[in-house]
Protein backbone atom coordinates (compact mmCIF):
# COMPACT_ATOMS: atom_id res chain seq x y z
CA UNK A 1 0.00 0.00 0.00
CA UNK A 2 2.83 2.45 0.84
CA UNK A 3 4.48 1.80 -2.51
CA UNK A 4 1.23 2.43 -4.34
CA UNK A 5 0.64 5.58 -2.35
CA UNK A 6 4.05 6.91 -3.35
CA UNK A 7 3.16 6.22 -6.98
CA UNK A 8 -0.11 8.11 -6.56
CA UNK A 9 1.51 11.13 -5.00
CA UNK A 10 4.17 11.21 -7.73
CA UNK A 11 1.52 11.12 -10.46
CA UNK A 12 -0.50 13.85 -8.74
CA UNK A 13 2.61 16.02 -8.40
CA UNK A 14 3.29 15.67 -12.12
CA UNK A 15 -0.31 16.58 -12.93
CA UNK A 16 -0.14 19.60 -10.65
CA UNK A 17 3.10 20.81 -12.23
CA UNK A 18 1.73 20.35 -15.73
CA UNK A 19 -1.56 21.99 -14.95
CA UNK A 20 0.03 25.04 -13.36
CA UNK A 21 -3.30 26.03 -11.88
CA UNK A 22 -2.80 28.47 -9.02
CA UNK A 23 -5.11 28.02 -6.06
CA UNK A 24 -5.97 30.86 -3.71
CA UNK A 25 -3.48 31.00 -0.81
CA UNK A 26 -4.72 29.19 2.27
CA UNK A 27 -5.00 31.19 5.47
CA UNK A 28 -5.55 28.11 7.62
CA UNK A 29 -4.51 24.49 7.65
CA UNK A 30 -6.67 22.49 5.16
CA UNK A 31 -9.47 20.53 6.74
CA UNK A 32 -8.86 16.85 7.31
CA UNK A 33 -10.96 14.49 5.20
CA UNK A 34 -14.55 14.40 6.39
CA UNK A 35 -15.91 10.87 6.55
CA UNK A 36 -19.59 10.14 6.88
CA UNK A 37 -20.76 6.54 7.16
CA UNK A 38 -24.18 5.30 6.18
CA UNK A 39 -26.71 7.51 4.42
CA UNK A 40 -26.40 10.59 6.63
CA UNK A 41 -25.60 12.93 3.73
CA UNK A 42 -28.03 15.33 2.09
CA UNK A 43 -31.18 13.85 0.55
CA UNK A 44 -31.32 13.31 -3.18
CA UNK A 45 -32.50 16.42 -4.99
CA UNK A 46 -33.86 16.68 -8.51
CA UNK A 47 -32.78 13.13 -9.23
CA UNK A 48 -35.69 11.33 -10.90
CA UNK A 49 -35.83 7.59 -10.48
CA UNK A 50 -34.58 5.84 -13.64
CA UNK A 51 -37.01 3.56 -15.41
CA UNK A 52 -34.53 1.24 -17.11
CA UNK A 53 -33.42 -0.76 -14.04
CA UNK A 54 -35.91 -2.81 -11.98
CA UNK A 55 -35.57 -2.94 -8.18
CA UNK A 56 -33.42 -5.74 -6.83
CA UNK A 57 -35.36 -8.80 -5.58
CA UNK A 58 -32.51 -9.97 -3.37
CA UNK A 59 -32.34 -7.90 -0.19
CA UNK A 60 -29.33 -9.91 0.97
CA UNK A 61 -27.25 -8.62 -1.91
CA UNK A 62 -25.70 -5.22 -1.44
CA UNK A 63 -22.67 -3.12 -2.22
CA UNK A 64 -20.40 -1.29 0.18
CA UNK A 65 -19.87 2.01 -1.62
CA UNK A 66 -17.62 5.01 -0.92
CA UNK A 67 -17.67 8.38 -2.68
CA UNK A 68 -14.66 10.68 -2.36
CA UNK A 69 -15.01 14.35 -3.34
CA UNK A 70 -13.13 17.62 -3.02
CA UNK A 71 -16.22 19.85 -2.90
CA UNK A 72 -18.52 17.60 -0.87
CA UNK A 73 -21.72 15.76 -1.68
CA UNK A 74 -23.75 18.82 -0.70
CA UNK A 75 -22.17 21.27 -3.17
CA UNK A 76 -25.47 21.66 -5.04
CA UNK A 77 -23.72 20.66 -8.25
CA UNK A 78 -21.19 18.09 -9.45
CA UNK A 79 -20.51 16.12 -6.28
CA UNK A 80 -24.11 16.11 -5.15
CA UNK A 81 -25.46 14.81 -8.45
CA UNK A 82 -23.04 11.87 -8.34
CA UNK A 83 -24.11 11.21 -4.75
CA UNK A 84 -27.75 11.36 -5.82
CA UNK A 85 -27.05 8.52 -8.24
CA UNK A 86 -25.76 6.41 -5.35
CA UNK A 87 -28.84 7.24 -3.26
CA UNK A 88 -31.09 6.25 -6.16
CA UNK A 89 -29.32 2.92 -6.34
CA UNK A 90 -29.57 2.35 -2.57
CA UNK A 91 -33.27 3.22 -2.67
CA UNK A 92 -33.74 0.19 -4.96
CA UNK A 93 -31.14 -1.94 -3.18
CA UNK A 94 -31.46 -1.10 0.53
CA UNK A 95 -28.83 -3.63 1.62
CA UNK A 96 -26.22 -1.40 0.01
CA UNK A 97 -24.49 1.36 2.00
CA UNK A 98 -22.53 4.52 1.21
CA UNK A 99 -19.70 6.30 3.01
CA UNK A 100 -18.81 9.86 2.01
CA UNK A 101 -15.27 11.23 2.23
CA UNK A 102 -14.44 14.89 1.64
CA UNK A 103 -10.84 15.95 1.07
CA UNK A 104 -10.71 19.58 -0.12
CA UNK A 105 -6.93 19.55 -0.65
CA UNK A 106 -6.24 18.31 -4.19
CA UNK A 107 -2.69 17.39 -3.18
CA UNK A 108 -4.03 14.94 -0.60
CA UNK A 109 -7.05 13.54 -2.36
CA UNK A 110 -5.33 10.47 -3.81
CA UNK A 111 -3.93 9.64 -0.39
CA UNK A 112 -7.50 9.71 0.93
CA UNK A 113 -8.48 7.24 -1.79
CA UNK A 114 -5.54 4.93 -1.06
CA UNK A 115 -6.34 4.92 2.65
CA UNK A 116 -9.83 3.47 2.13
CA UNK A 117 -9.56 1.64 -1.20
CA UNK A 118 -9.46 -1.90 0.15
CA UNK A 119 -12.39 -1.33 2.51
CA UNK A 120 -15.14 -1.07 -0.14
CA UNK A 121 -16.68 -2.96 -3.03
CA UNK A 122 -17.05 0.17 -5.16
CA UNK A 123 -15.51 3.63 -5.14
CA UNK A 124 -17.23 6.51 -6.91
CA UNK A 125 -14.67 9.22 -7.69
CA UNK A 126 -15.99 12.44 -9.25
CA UNK A 127 -13.28 14.56 -10.83
CA UNK A 128 -10.37 14.60 -13.27
CA UNK A 129 -7.92 14.53 -10.34
CA UNK A 130 -8.83 10.89 -9.63
CA UNK A 131 -7.41 9.48 -12.88
CA UNK A 132 -4.29 8.02 -11.14
CA UNK A 133 -6.53 5.52 -9.34
CA UNK A 134 -5.83 3.29 -12.32
CA UNK A 135 -2.55 2.27 -10.63
CA UNK A 136 -4.37 0.93 -7.60
CA UNK A 137 -7.23 -0.59 -9.61
CA UNK A 138 -4.81 -2.67 -11.68
CA UNK A 139 -3.52 -4.35 -8.52
CA UNK A 140 -6.96 -4.80 -6.92
CA UNK A 141 -9.11 -6.32 -9.63
CA UNK A 142 -11.83 -7.37 -7.19
CA UNK A 143 -12.67 -3.72 -6.38
CA UNK A 144 -14.69 -1.71 -8.89
CA UNK A 145 -14.31 2.00 -9.55
CA UNK A 146 -16.67 4.48 -11.18
CA UNK A 147 -14.69 7.48 -12.36
CA UNK A 148 -16.68 10.57 -13.29
CA UNK A 149 -15.04 13.04 -15.68
CA UNK A 150 -11.90 11.03 -16.32
CA UNK A 151 -10.44 7.75 -17.54
CA UNK A 152 -7.98 5.79 -15.38
CA UNK A 153 -4.26 6.34 -15.95
CA UNK A 154 -1.00 4.58 -15.11
CA UNK A 155 2.07 5.96 -13.29
CA UNK A 156 3.11 7.94 -16.38
CA UNK A 157 -0.35 9.41 -16.90
CA UNK A 158 -1.18 7.17 -19.89
CA UNK A 159 -4.89 6.42 -20.29
CA UNK A 160 -5.96 2.87 -19.48
CA UNK A 161 -8.91 0.61 -20.26
CA UNK A 162 -9.55 -1.57 -17.20
CA UNK A 163 -12.22 -4.24 -16.65
CA UNK A 164 -12.90 -3.03 -13.10
CA UNK A 165 -13.02 0.72 -13.85
CA UNK A 166 -15.73 2.61 -15.70
CA UNK A 167 -14.46 5.99 -16.91
CA UNK A 168 -17.55 8.17 -17.32
CA UNK A 169 -16.72 11.10 -19.58
CA UNK A 170 -19.07 13.71 -21.00
CA UNK A 171 -19.22 16.00 -24.00
CA UNK A 172 -19.56 19.07 -21.75
CA UNK A 173 -18.96 21.32 -24.72
CA UNK A 174 -22.45 20.45 -25.93
CA UNK A 175 -24.08 21.74 -22.75
CA UNK A 176 -21.71 24.71 -22.70
CA UNK A 177 -22.74 25.51 -26.25
CA UNK A 178 -26.40 25.69 -25.22
CA UNK A 179 -25.40 28.01 -22.37
CA UNK A 180 -23.48 30.27 -24.76
CA UNK A 181 -26.37 30.56 -27.20
CA UNK A 182 -28.69 31.28 -24.27
CA UNK A 183 -26.46 34.04 -22.89
CA UNK A 184 -26.11 35.72 -26.28
CA UNK A 185 -29.87 35.64 -26.89
CA UNK A 186 -30.89 36.82 -23.41
CA UNK A 187 -28.30 39.50 -22.59
CA UNK A 188 -29.55 43.07 -22.29
CA UNK A 189 -26.15 44.72 -21.83
CA UNK A 190 -24.39 42.87 -24.63
CA UNK A 191 -21.72 41.56 -22.23
CA UNK A 192 -21.54 38.00 -20.92
CA UNK A 193 -18.93 35.75 -19.34
CA UNK A 194 -18.21 32.44 -17.67
CA UNK A 195 -16.63 31.53 -14.32
CA UNK A 196 -14.91 28.20 -13.69
CA UNK A 197 -13.20 26.19 -10.96
CA UNK A 198 -9.96 24.60 -12.19
CA UNK A 199 -8.89 24.18 -15.82
CA UNK A 200 -9.30 20.41 -15.96
CA UNK A 201 -10.44 19.10 -19.38
CA UNK A 202 -14.17 18.75 -18.51
CA UNK A 203 -14.26 22.35 -17.27
CA UNK A 204 -12.41 23.70 -20.30
CA UNK A 205 -14.91 21.76 -22.42
CA UNK A 206 -17.68 23.81 -20.81
CA UNK A 207 -15.74 27.02 -21.40
CA UNK A 208 -14.97 26.37 -25.06
CA UNK A 209 -18.54 25.21 -25.70
CA UNK A 210 -19.87 28.41 -24.10
CA UNK A 211 -17.58 30.64 -26.14
CA UNK A 212 -18.50 28.75 -29.32
CA UNK A 213 -22.21 29.15 -28.53
CA UNK A 214 -21.85 32.91 -28.18
CA UNK A 215 -19.85 33.06 -31.41
CA UNK A 216 -22.47 30.95 -33.22
CA UNK A 217 -25.31 33.19 -32.02
CA UNK A 218 -23.46 36.33 -33.09
CA UNK A 219 -22.90 34.90 -36.57
CA UNK A 220 -26.22 33.18 -37.20
CA UNK A 221 -28.82 34.51 -34.79
CA UNK A 222 -28.34 38.28 -35.00
CA UNK A 223 -26.79 38.80 -31.56
CA UNK A 224 -23.80 41.02 -30.71
CA UNK A 225 -22.66 39.62 -27.38
CA UNK A 226 -19.15 40.29 -26.05
CA UNK A 227 -17.41 37.72 -23.84
CA UNK A 228 -15.63 39.41 -20.93
CA UNK A 229 -12.59 37.80 -19.27
CA UNK A 230 -10.23 38.94 -16.53
CA UNK A 231 -6.58 38.29 -17.52
CA UNK A 232 -5.55 37.94 -13.87
CA UNK A 233 -7.87 34.93 -13.55
CA UNK A 234 -7.02 33.23 -16.87
CA UNK A 235 -6.89 29.45 -16.69
CA UNK A 236 -3.98 27.15 -17.56
CA UNK A 237 -5.01 23.69 -18.74
CA UNK A 238 -3.24 20.38 -18.08
CA UNK A 239 -0.92 20.89 -21.07
CA UNK A 240 0.23 24.27 -19.76
CA UNK A 241 -1.76 26.23 -22.35
CA UNK A 242 -3.41 29.51 -21.37
CA UNK A 243 -7.13 29.04 -22.03
CA UNK A 244 -8.22 32.47 -20.79
CA UNK A 245 -11.70 32.97 -19.33
CA UNK A 246 -12.17 33.35 -15.56
CA UNK A 247 -10.85 30.61 -13.24
CA UNK A 248 -11.11 30.55 -9.46
CA UNK A 249 -8.30 27.98 -9.19
CA UNK A 250 -10.37 25.80 -6.86
CA UNK A 251 -13.76 24.10 -6.71
CA UNK A 252 -14.49 25.06 -3.11
CA UNK A 253 -13.46 28.74 -2.81
CA UNK A 254 -16.70 30.70 -2.60
CA UNK A 255 -14.92 33.89 -1.55
CA UNK A 256 -12.85 34.09 -4.74
CA UNK A 257 -15.87 33.05 -6.78
CA UNK A 258 -17.74 36.04 -5.39
CA UNK A 259 -14.84 38.40 -6.12
CA UNK A 260 -14.68 37.29 -9.77
CA UNK A 261 -18.44 37.38 -10.22
CA UNK A 262 -18.73 40.85 -8.67
CA UNK A 263 -15.98 42.26 -10.89
CA UNK A 264 -17.55 40.83 -14.05
CA UNK A 265 -20.97 42.19 -13.14
CA UNK A 266 -19.45 45.58 -12.34
CA UNK A 267 -17.81 45.57 -15.79
CA UNK A 268 -21.25 45.32 -17.40
CA UNK A 269 -21.91 41.59 -17.71
CA UNK A 270 -25.51 40.71 -16.97
CA UNK A 271 -25.25 36.94 -17.54
CA UNK A 272 -22.52 34.60 -16.28
CA UNK A 273 -22.27 30.88 -17.00
CA UNK A 274 -21.01 29.31 -13.76
CA UNK A 275 -19.15 25.98 -13.98
CA UNK A 276 -17.16 26.11 -10.77
CA UNK A 277 -18.50 23.56 -8.29
CA UNK A 278 -18.98 25.00 -4.83
CA UNK A 279 -16.91 28.07 -5.84
CA UNK A 280 -19.86 28.98 -8.02
CA UNK A 281 -21.94 29.64 -4.93
CA UNK A 282 -19.89 32.79 -4.48
CA UNK A 283 -20.87 33.98 -7.96
CA UNK A 284 -24.50 33.32 -7.08
CA UNK A 285 -24.10 35.48 -3.98
CA UNK A 286 -22.63 38.31 -6.07
CA UNK A 287 -25.60 38.09 -8.44
CA UNK A 288 -28.13 38.15 -5.60
CA UNK A 289 -26.64 41.39 -4.34
CA UNK A 290 -27.38 43.12 -7.66
CA UNK A 291 -30.42 43.85 -9.77
CA UNK A 292 -30.85 42.82 -13.39
CA UNK A 293 -28.06 40.23 -13.49
CA UNK A 294 -28.29 36.46 -13.87
CA UNK A 295 -26.40 33.18 -13.84
CA UNK A 296 -26.65 30.03 -15.92
CA UNK A 297 -26.22 27.00 -13.65
CA UNK A 298 -24.14 23.96 -14.46
CA UNK A 299 -24.16 20.17 -14.18
CA UNK A 300 -27.57 20.01 -12.47
CA UNK A 301 -30.75 22.07 -12.27
CA UNK A 302 -29.62 24.86 -9.95
CA UNK A 303 -32.82 26.90 -10.04
CA UNK A 304 -33.46 26.45 -6.32
CA UNK A 305 -29.99 27.82 -5.55
CA UNK A 306 -30.90 31.02 -7.37
CA UNK A 307 -33.80 31.97 -5.11
CA UNK A 308 -33.26 35.47 -3.72
CA UNK A 309 -35.89 34.93 -1.05
CA UNK A 310 -38.11 37.72 -2.34
CA UNK A 311 -39.88 35.87 -5.13
CA UNK A 312 -37.14 36.52 -7.72
CA UNK A 313 -34.46 34.18 -9.01
CA UNK A 314 -31.02 34.70 -10.56
CA UNK A 315 -30.89 31.41 -12.54
CA UNK A 316 -31.91 31.76 -16.19
CA UNK A 317 -31.46 28.05 -16.89
CA UNK A 318 -28.86 25.35 -16.20
CA UNK A 319 -26.54 23.47 -18.53
CA UNK A 320 -26.78 19.77 -17.71
CA UNK A 321 -24.71 16.64 -17.69
CA UNK A 322 -26.67 13.77 -16.26
CA UNK A 323 -24.36 12.03 -13.82
CA UNK A 324 -26.83 10.58 -11.30
CA UNK A 325 -28.55 8.41 -13.90
CA UNK A 326 -25.28 7.01 -15.22
CA UNK A 327 -23.80 6.40 -11.75
CA UNK A 328 -26.96 4.51 -10.82
CA UNK A 329 -26.78 2.45 -14.01
CA UNK A 330 -23.17 1.38 -13.39
CA UNK A 331 -23.81 0.47 -9.75
CA UNK A 332 -26.74 -1.68 -10.84
CA UNK A 333 -24.52 -3.37 -13.43
CA UNK A 334 -21.94 -4.14 -10.73
CA UNK A 335 -24.59 -5.65 -8.47
CA UNK A 336 -26.13 -7.66 -11.32
CA UNK A 337 -22.77 -8.96 -12.52
CA UNK A 338 -23.03 -7.29 -15.94
CA UNK A 339 -20.40 -4.59 -15.30
CA UNK A 340 -17.68 -4.55 -17.96
CA UNK A 341 -15.60 -1.46 -17.25
CA UNK A 342 -14.12 0.69 -20.02
CA UNK A 343 -14.23 4.38 -20.87
CA UNK A 344 -17.20 6.09 -22.51
CA UNK A 345 -17.98 9.63 -23.66
CA UNK A 346 -21.64 10.42 -23.00
CA UNK A 347 -23.45 12.91 -25.24
CA UNK A 348 -26.87 14.16 -26.29
CA UNK A 349 -27.33 10.76 -27.92
CA UNK A 350 -27.79 9.15 -24.49
CA UNK A 351 -29.64 12.16 -23.01
CA UNK A 352 -26.53 12.86 -20.93
CA UNK A 353 -26.04 16.51 -21.90
CA UNK A 354 -28.53 19.33 -22.38
CA UNK A 355 -30.18 22.25 -20.62
CA UNK A 356 -33.21 22.91 -18.41
CA UNK A 357 -36.32 23.80 -20.38
CA UNK A 358 -39.06 22.75 -17.93
CA UNK A 359 -41.60 25.42 -17.05
CA UNK A 360 -40.97 26.89 -13.62
CA UNK A 361 -37.31 25.84 -13.63
CA UNK A 362 -35.98 28.47 -16.04
CA UNK A 363 -36.68 32.08 -17.07
CA UNK A 364 -36.07 32.02 -20.81
CA UNK A 365 -38.20 33.76 -23.38
CA UNK A 366 -40.38 31.68 -25.68
CA UNK A 367 -38.20 32.73 -28.61
CA UNK A 368 -35.03 31.56 -26.85
CA UNK A 369 -36.62 28.22 -25.94
CA UNK A 370 -37.71 27.68 -29.55
CA UNK A 371 -34.24 28.54 -30.85
CA UNK A 372 -32.54 26.25 -28.33
CA UNK A 373 -34.78 23.39 -29.40
CA UNK A 374 -33.59 23.89 -32.98
CA UNK A 375 -29.96 24.12 -31.88
CA UNK A 376 -30.29 20.96 -29.78
CA UNK A 377 -31.55 19.06 -32.83
CA UNK A 378 -28.60 20.30 -34.89
CA UNK A 379 -26.11 19.16 -32.24
CA UNK A 380 -27.81 15.79 -31.97
CA UNK A 381 -27.74 15.30 -35.75
CA UNK A 382 -24.07 16.28 -35.96
CA UNK A 383 -24.71 19.42 -37.99
CA UNK A 384 -23.13 21.41 -35.15
CA UNK A 385 -20.10 19.94 -33.36
CA UNK A 386 -19.04 22.22 -30.49
CA UNK A 387 -15.31 22.36 -29.68
CA UNK A 388 -13.72 20.92 -26.53
CA UNK A 389 -10.35 21.08 -24.79
CA UNK A 390 -8.68 18.43 -26.93
CA UNK A 391 -10.87 18.24 -30.03
CA UNK A 392 -9.84 19.07 -33.58
CA UNK A 393 -12.55 21.71 -33.59
CA UNK A 394 -11.80 25.18 -32.19
CA UNK A 395 -13.97 28.08 -31.07
CA UNK A 396 -13.15 29.83 -34.33
CA UNK A 397 -13.58 26.80 -36.57
CA UNK A 398 -16.10 24.09 -35.77
CA UNK A 399 -18.71 22.27 -37.88
CA UNK A 400 -21.86 24.33 -38.07
CA UNK A 401 -20.25 27.71 -37.51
Amino acid sequence: MKTLLKKFLLVMLVIALVAGVACAPAEEEPDKPTVTEGDDGPPATDAPKPTDAPPSDDDEKGLKIAIVTTSGVDDGSFGQDCYNGILQFIDKNPSSTVTTVKEPDNAKVMQAVADIFADFDVLVLPGFQFAPVGVLAMENEDINVILVDSAPSDEEGNELELPNVYGMLFSEQESGFFAGVTAALETKTGKVGSVHGMAFPPVVNYQFGFEAGVKYANKHLGTEAEIVSLPSYAGTDVTGANVGSNYVGDFADEATGKVIGAELYDMGCDILFVAAGASGNGVFTAAKEREGVYCIGCDVDQYDDGDRGDGTNIILTSALKVMHLNVDRQLQAILDGSFTGGNEVLTVQTDSTGYVSASGRQQLSDDTLATLEEIYAKVKSGEIVPPGNFTEQTVDDFPGL
